[in-house]
């Protein structure tokens, strides 16, 4: 039995993406398609180091004010976000008001520019890409980590990134198309071009 759900529109979607607007436009347009810019990527993995603890709805939501608090995403800006940034940004009520969140965001950026010397963050992320992608039919199905996203957690720590766990990890690989974890019967599953 399947946990997708055919919307009015005649297409098959999980519960998660099925009733709110927001997310079913993010699901239907963003989620799981290939992401293979530094910035992209800095987004992604900063958003979801973010939503730890938190519905990705909130984050969602929060979404425009975050690209505005933290200059569009861009790694060299971020990278020189000093004590008065971070007073700006613990002040901000459009975003997360999280000190460790926030300190880990600007740790990574400088990480994400240091690591331009050794291949970059989309050549160390996109290389936990694995053999094969789950192929669940049901929710229970999804993993939420997997070796590959412990190898990730475990890499990007060492280059000094924080709040990047294996779940976190398996989240962002998600999100960006490393593995495909649509629904077998959902609209959405193999859009990536990534996996057939």
């Amino acid at each position: 039995m399947s946990d997708v759900v055919v919307g009015p529109d005649g297409l098959a979607r999980p519960a998660w993406a099925s009733v709110d607007p927001m997310l079913r436009d993010y699901y239907d347009t963003e989620w799981g398609l290939p992401v293979r810019d530094e910035r992209g990527l800095f987004e992604r993995l900063s958003l979801e180091a973010f939503q730890s603890g938190l519905s990705w709805a909130t984050i969602l939501r929060k979404r425009p004010a975050f690209r505005e608090a933290f200059a569009g995403f861009d790694p060299d800006v971020v990278a020189a976000f000093d004590d008065d940034d971070r007073a700006r940004l613990l002040a901000d009520a459009g975003i997360v008001r999280n000190r460790l969140k926030i300190d880990a965001t600007i740790a990574n950026a400088r990480a994400t520019v240091d690591l331009r010397a050794r291949g970059g963050l989309v050549e160390l992320v996109w290389a936990s890409r694995p053999a094969e992608t789950p192929r669940p039919t049901t929710m229970a199905e999804v993993p939420t980590t997997s070796p590959e996203s412990v190898a990730l957690s475990r890499r990007l720590k060492a280059e000094g990134f924080r709040f990047v766990g294996p779940t976190t990890m398996h989240a962002l690989m998600e999100a960006v198309g490393i593995v495909d974890t649509h629904l077998l019967d959902s609209h959405r599953r193999g859009s990536s071009g990534v996996w057939a």
